[in-house]
């Protein structure tokens, strides 16, 4: 089952055992506010984002690795030496990585999971040097600053 923004409490909960996670507050926090998010997230933003909840910063952290090392959310590089952290497709059958879009002008990153990207040799290329791709980030300037 894949946590989306319909996702009940219970489901969330179920989600977190079934992944042999016991069921925490904060996970359940980062989960819920992964599902409001269209792309990836800094542990700093997600802090800032649970603030009101009172969270230590050290417990979310924590919990994010937990959450990476169960499968329930990816850890992304878009270059900038910041880990950011976005819920997993749980659906094994149509799992993939998907690629991401920075802004050069105002930074934000946005998940192209409806986009896919397919590397081909070059016109007189023996062949590919590539064998699996694991991350493509794109960059350039988003609709709102163009």
């Amino acid at each position: 089952m894949a946590p989306s923004k319909s996702t009940s409490l219970d489901a969330l909960r179920d989600l977190l055992r079934g992944a042999g996670l016991r069921c925490t507050g904060p996970r359940v926090a980062v989960l819920q506010h992964f599902q409001t998010r269209r792309g990836p997230l800094s542990h700093g933003e997600l802090v800032e984002a649970l603030a009101d909840r009172e969270f230590d910063a050290a417990t979310l952290y924590r919990n994010l690795i937990d959450l990476e090392g169960a499968g329930l959310v990816n850890r992304v590089n878009v270059g900038d030496n910041v880990w950011r952290f976005e819920l997993r497709d749980q659906d094994t059958e149509t799992q993939s990585e998907h690629p991401h879009f920075v802004c050069v002008e105002c930074g934000e990153i946005t998940c192209l999971d409806q986009v896919r990207v397919k590397l081909t040799p070059a016109p007189g290329s023996l062949k590919s040097v590539v064998n699996r791709v694991s991350e493509i980030l794109l960059k350039g300037q988003c609709m709102r600053c163009a």
